[in-house]
């Protein structure tokens, strides 16, 4: 949406402006329910449910009035009409409302935000990336809405109310951004940013739009984003690695002691692509992270291009579930049940190793297994001893970073491949920091040096290249090419887009 409202101010600035104050846009109904804040931290895999109800209002509305019965409608039956503004501002205050500090956005609605090959990391995960395209975002709302500096907008009397409960938490907290955010401010600045959306969404849930509308000062709008652009920012800055990439995933731990404790994921191309189209680097900033870029591990050379993740060697099946003896040795549950013979935790093989019974796929089975033990007449050593289980469970497995199949398939978006989609994202985001470094006037050598990258990266694609090299036709556009073989999948997800 970004890039069309960005093609649309170059071309008719005069109609985007128009579009901030007509009352000519509309919300879609989704017959999907995210859950409230707190059901969404006891387990932030499962936040969605279906509302059969509104599914069938939706499905009576289609039958009468056709395509528009699939939009909110309001008390008096007629479409729930907005201006641009809340349009614009309502994606704003989704994404915000699931913001943790210096990590990203909440991946919390059981969907990742691009790639799905990173779909496991829900719940656990937080996309930075999606904070990079928000940054930039916050500066396209900065420049067009500095027209009603002076003036007031009318938006949705709920939207406004969520507008100003998610600035007030963002002004109450700005003074925490003159030094990096601590763990236990993290979780305040996300329990009141989350609390504030669960409001809004209980509302409209509830009982849909009022109709009401309420006057924002464009002030307020542009005070707003200035304290989200100072948030963003500050994010960007603690997510740059000690080889001057940047992060693109996160792992969160919502501690029961009050913090969020954040672990980083490996280098990502769609971090680097994200951040240089966030227009919050300058020149020489990006120039840096290209070459770090072209001298770290998601080069690939045969190819002359760049991987989605680093290749890596998977250990083999029987390398796998192998516990430590001295982690058995520190388990007296553990020992228990090897003494007894009771294999439903735990078993040894011929070979005398020690594994967690096949059957038990993650966390919620180990539970379940302790009720079992609990009932049989275990229930202080389950209670003395689950913790530690259940930490040499997930220490030998680390089922939180599990990304999902870019971290087991080597095709598609797998282990070893290039991604001819993001490779070209990557093209047009050098592209993009060039000429905004023309524009800013930076030297002549620097300008010189980033078209340089620009054309290294473009020899790497395919009309650049014989059909040998390539593995196909090299006008024709293709979706990857994975590390055993030529490029794969002609059209349909590759650099169509």
């Amino acid at each position: 949406m970004l890039k069309l409202l960005e093609v649309l101010k170059s071309h008719e600035p005069v109609t985007l402006q128009e579009f901030l104050t007509r009352k000519v846009f509309s919300y879609a109904n989704v017959p999907y329910r995210i859950k409230p804040y707190e059901q969404l931290l006891a387990n932030p895999k499962e936040t969605v449910d279906f509302d059969p109800v509104q599914n069938e209002l939706i499905g009576r509305r289609v039958k009468a009035k056709g395509s528009d019965g699939k939009l909110i409608w309001g008390s008096d039956e007629q479409i729930h009409l907005i201006n641009l503004t809340e349009k614009m501002l309502i994606l704003l205050l989704a994404k915000i409302s699931n913001f943790v500090p210096e990590a990203g956005i909440w991946l919390n609605t059981q969907r990742p935000e691009w790639n799905d090959a990173n779909n496991a990391l829900v719940g656990n995960g937080a996309f930075m990336v999606t904070l990079y395209h928000l940054r930039r975002y916050l500066v396209f709302c900065l420049e067009t809405f500095r027209s009603l500096e002076q003036s007031e907008v009318s938006i949705s009397a709920e939207v406004a109310r969520l507008f100003l409960a998610l600035r007030r938490v963002l002004k109450c907290h700005e003074p925490l951004l003159a030094k990096p955010i601590g763990d236990r401010s993290r979780r305040r600045i996300l329990d009141d940013l989350g609390r504030a959306g669960c409001r809004y969404r209980k509302k409209i849930y509830a009982g849909g739009f009022s109709g009401r509308m309420i006057s924002v000062k464009g002030k307020r709008l542009l005070d707003f984003f200035n304290v989200a652009l100072a948030f963003a920012d500050e994010s960007i800055k603690a997510n740059r690695r000690p080889d001057g990439l940047y992060h693109a995933y996160n792992l969160i731990k919502l501690d029961r002691d009050g913090e969020i404790l954040i672990r980083r994921l490996y280098t990502m191309l769609e971090g680097q692509v994200a951040v240089l189209s966030s227009g919050c680097l300058s020149a020489e900033e990006s120039l840096g992270l290209l070459m770090a870029l072209k001298r770290g591990e998601l080069f690939r050379a045969d190819q002359y291009s760049y991987l989605l993740y680093p290749n890596r060697q998977l250990p083999r099946f029987i390398e796998k579930n192998n516990i430590p003896g001295k982690e058995i040795a520190r388990s007296r549950l553990l020992k228990k049940m090897l003494v007894d013979g009771n294999s439903l935790l735990v078993e040894r093989d011929v070979n005398g190793r020690y594994h967690f019974n096949a059957a038990i796929a993650s966390v919620r089975d180990l539970h379940r297994i302790f009720e079992k033990l609990s009932l049989a007449g275990h229930a202080r050593l389950v209670d003395d001893e689950k913790t530690t289980v259940l930490e040499i469970f997930e220490r030998l497995f680390d089922h939180q970073s599990f990304t999902g199949r870019s971290g087991t398939f080597f095709g598609y978006e797998g282990l070893g491949c290039i991604y001819w989609h993001m490779v070209s994202k990557l093209l047009l985001a050098v592209q993009e920091t060039f000429f905004r470094a023309l524009d800013s006037g930076v030297s002549q050598p620097m300008l010189r040096k980033l078209a340089e990258s620009y054309y290294d990266i473009r020899s790497g694609i395919g009309d650049c290249k014989s059909p040998g090299e390539y593995g196909a036709f090299p006008m024709d556009p293709y979706s990857h090419t994975p590390a055993q073989a030529g490029a794969r999948q002609p059209g349909l997800t590759g650099q169509v887009k």
